[in-house]
């Protein structure tokens, strides 16, 4: 009976089959040490080798998926190619396209401007696309660039223009003329050539110049990181709203609700000037955010 019953114990993992063995003192518990931590290893041996096994297999799936995507865009974009007609031979959808924007676009749009009312009217989702690619490449120079822990007050990793007093004096002169121009050239984008990416583009670049010739600090006070997420996320969910409404009422020739105005005024083309503006606040805050992470890897 005395065996059976150390042998129940050692199957319920009772005390030490040793343990009625006199004179073993602190040795006594160390078989059942060694069996606990080869079994610790073993099981580390397995989970490890479960997790290469998962990794190899991940690879092995996203190299055959991301072959299969590449092969399919590869042949969609091929079998585009070849069915645009040949250069210099004529094409009547394209044609046809082209005359209705030239003949239709200032009563369709009320813009002066074709080109704005193809942008920001006839392909507006479009438009709306290619700002949030704008946003999203900021986004991640942001991931990629920015500072956790800036260093001491002032101090900055690159040579600071603001010594240069031929840039100051230039800077007091070229910054206002650089953004006011660029605000006249978003506003009337849809009156004559110009509009909200390459006012955008003029405004980021008189903020740029602000930057290099006034210092950080300067800069830092006219657009702060607050500001930007601000205008920013403002301006996409404006231009996200204003374009909703030509699911109801700018198909099926239903009547758009937005007045189109007098083609030629400034207030003219329904919303094409909004539009224009929310266009031209990401592009300028784009650019100067993408130099200001690249310059000094945050936006303060």
């Amino acid at each position: 009976m005395r065996i059976v019953d150390r042998i129940r114990r050692w199957l319920s993992e009772s005390p030490d089959l040793l343990e009625d063995a006199g004179g073993i003192g602190e040795t006594r518990d160390l078989p059942r040490e060694v069996m606990r931590r080869e079994q610790h290893e073993a099981d580390r041996f397995l989970s490890e080798g479960a997790k290469s096994f998962d990794r190899k297999k991940f690879r092995t799936v996203y190299g055959i998926l991301a072959a299969a995507s590449a092969a399919i865009l590869i042949g969609v974009l091929l079998t585009a190619v070849a069915a645009l007609p040949r250069y210099g031979v004529e094409n009547e959808r394209m044609d046809e396209v082209a005359d209705y924007y030239i003949d239709h676009a200032l009563e369709d749009t009320g813009a002066v401007n074709i080109v704005s009312g193809m942008i920001l009217d006839y392909r507006a989702f479009d438009t709306l696309g290619e700002s949030f690619v704008l946003f999203t490449a900021l986004n991640c120079v942001l991931i990629l660039l920015r500072r956790d822990e800036p260093g001491e007050e002032g101090e900055d990793d690159y040579y600071d223009l603001t010594h240069d007093n031929i840039l100051r004096k230039a800077g007091l002169v070229m910054v206002p003329s650089v953004i006011l121009f660029g605000f006249y050239v978003m506003l009337n984008g849809h009156l004559s050539p110009g509009g909200g990416f390459s006012g955008g583009a003029v405004v980021g670049a008189g903020l740029i110049l602000t930057a290099a010739a006034f210092g950080n600090a300067v800069s830092a006070r006219i657009v702060t990181e607050k500001t930007f997420r601000i205008l920013s996320g403002t301006a996409l969910g404006f231009y996200c709203l204003a374009k909703s409404y030509s699911f109801y009422t700018g198909a099926n020739g239903i009547e758009s609700v937005v007045p189109l105005g007098t083609p030629g005024s400034i207030f003219s083309a329904g919303l094409i000037l909004p539009l224009d503006i929310a266009v031209g606040i990401v592009v300028s805050l784009t650019m100067y955010g993408i130099y200001r992470m690249f310059r000094k890897g945050s936006l303060t």
